[in-house]
């Protein structure tokens, strides 16, 4: 797959079906996963790979709890002001976005394969998320949708004891990501374009370019 392809089509994919996913396509994501940079070299980070259904169980439940106290503080003004005028596009987005996270909550138990990551000593996502961004991207490249979250963030003590991390060691949630074959097509996702969200120099400063539609494809 050309890299440009990837990085144009790797949105969150949150509807995707139940078949597993073969352990050779695992293989190959977190082998991918763990050749991204790493400050000092140190890999001071793990990946958990979830599939047991018992497991699954358990993380459902208080996945669509830490949901609903995301939906009842950080997103509550927004999700007011957009059920309040549906009609208007930044508002219909926003209940876009809504149902579709609310999706991957309901059906949580179904995804067929979960990717926990955690980094040792260091809050700043520096050194983790460059690794999982590559798992996603080779998930990509596999035919495999995902989709990343760390709602869990507000009942991290309660996954760490599901999923047996260490308390004493110094391990920090980072990220969960979900694993499956899409439902649906992959796309190029719309975002607002790059000269509108960038600057040059200074804040505030124009970029020196505008980029009024994708420039892939060519």
């Amino acid at each position: 797959m050309d890299v440009y392809e990837a990085l144009y089509t790797t949105r969150a994919m949150r509807r995707v079906r139940p078949d597993p996913i073969p352990l050779e396509v695992q293989r190959r994501i977190l082998d991918a996963a763990v050749r991204a940079p790493s400050g000092g070299n140190m890999q001071n980070w793990r990946f958990l790979l979830v599939d047991d259904p018992a497991v699954k169980q358990r993380l459902g439940p208080i996945y669509r709890d830490c949901l609903s106290m995301l939906w009842a503080s950080i997103y509550k003004d927004r999700l007011e002001a957009a059920r309040a005028n549906p009609e208007d596009p930044e508002h219909a987005q926003m209940l876009r976005v809504q149902r579709s996270a609310q999706h991957l909550a309901d059906h949580f138990e179904e995804y067929p394969l979960l990717l926990f990551s955690f980094v040792q000593y260091d809050p700043t996502g520096g050194s983790i998320f460059p690794a999982t961004w590559s798992a996603m991207l080779a998930a990509r490249a596999e035919g495999v949708g995902s989709s990343l979250t760390t709602v869990f963030l507000f009942r991290v003590n309660d996954v760490l004891e599901v999923l047996g991390v260490p308390a004493d060691e110094g391990w920090n949630f980072a990220s969960c990501v979900t694993f499956g074959y899409p439902t649906g097509r992959w796309g190029v996702a719309p975002r607002r374009p790059a000269h509108e969200v960038s600057y040059r120099n200074r804040w505030g400063s124009p970029v020196g370019f505008e980029i009024p539609a994708p420039l892939w494809p060519a």
